[in-house]
């Protein structure tokens, strides 16, 4: 939740193009800000969200089906690979995969719920219902790791040889490209629809992309007459992946925690600010439902009687619709210059 804001304004106001306002963010650079962009995906672009509610669902429940079957066929795939090399890499990759295709069955469920309307008991609606589902996703991703650990040590206490490296080497390319083609399929609708829930489901299958290739380093290891790199490389999976776990922990933490990116807010003051009439803006608040944005701000207009501030407040209101797409309700209530 944002804090209030004061805004002073000594020239006039008209309708702006506030889509277009540039914002400066910072990000980790060089190595440090490569993984950053990959394992904690942001998007700046809101002109490219959707904005109507059923529409922003369906092309999330889409997204799941689609990358679902995909992740389904890769993983029936590693899995004969593994019944015919006994590689605990690729099992361990193989429970990723099938565990990254089931975290999909209860966001899909979430999605669903979303859609229904709010009660008297729950009055903003079952959107929250999307955020559980993302932290039963990092609660899913973080015991496979866990398993695949626990299977990569117990291969250091009771060896078992791997067969057929070159099956398992085709099996961790194949698992990548999967993987990643979701990956960049759920981040991308993620993104759009304003779901930390999906982007984090991506999040996850690209890691599990690059757990792939970890597999194909551990044959190569195989090959080069090292067979214990086949369970280093296992144990080393499982490591990092709780490590890069972390990531998608805040992202959807700070959901339900009400956090909400400054940029967000930023638009809304934007485009308050160029409304005709507003004169300051004292206080915006806005707060992810799901993937829609719910909010209210309290402005200071150049009107006389309340009516006419009223109206203020109703522009006002619609600008922010329109630098916010994915924003449903939004509330202005406006002090009219007499009240200062």
């Amino acid at each position: 939740m944002s804090t209030p804001h004061t805004h002073a304004h000594g020239h006039g106001h008209g309708d702006h193009d506030h889509g277009d306002h540039d914002h400066d963010h910072s990000h980790p650079a060089g190595i440090r800000g490569f993984f950053y962009g990959l394992f904690v995906p942001h998007s700046h672009d809101a002109a490219e969200s959707i904005d109507d509610a059923l529409e922003a669902s369906a092309a999330g429940v889409r997204a799941l089906k689609i990358s679902m079957f995909i992740l389904l066929g890769t993983t029936v795939l590693q899995l004969v690979v593994v019944l015919l090399t006994a590689s605990v890499a690729l099992l361990a990759d193989t429970i990723h995969n099938f565990a990254d295709a089931l975290t999909a069955v209860p966001l899909w469920i979430a999605f669903i719920l979303g859609r229904r309307l709010a009660t008297r008991r729950y009055t903003y609606g079952y959107g929250r219902a999307e955020d559980l589902a993302g932290m039963f996703i990092v609660f899913v991703v973080a015991l496979s790791a866990v398993l695949a650990g626990w299977e990569a040590i117990s291969r250091f206490v009771h060896p078992v040889g791997v067969e057929n490296p070159w099956l398992i080497i085709g099996a961790g390319v194949v698992g990548f490209a999967g993987n990643e083609a979701v990956a960049i399929y759920r981040i991308r609708v993620g993104q759009r629809i304003g779901s930390a829930a999906l982007v984090a489901d991506g999040v996850h299958a690209r890691l599990d992309g690059f757990t792939s290739l970890s597999v194909v380093l551990g044959a190569i290891g195989v090959l080069l007459g090292f067979p214990l790199a086949d369970p280093i490389i296992g144990l080393l999976i499982a490591i990092s992946i709780l490590i890069l776990l972390w990531g998608t922990v805040k992202s959807i933490g700070g959901r339900l925690m009400d956090a909400i990116d400054p940029e967000l807010v930023e638009r809304a003051e934007h485009a308050l600010e160029y409304t005709t009439g507003v004169v300051a803006v004292e206080t915006v608040r806005l707060r992810w439902v799901g993937h829609r944005l719910t909010g209210s701000a309290t402005i200071r207009t150049d009107a006389a009687q309340l009516h006419d501030a009223a109206h203020i407040a109703e522009h006002a209101s619609a600008h922010v619709r329109g630098a916010l797409r994915n924003l449903d309700e939004f509330t202005v209530t406006p002090e009219p210059a007499a009240a200062r």
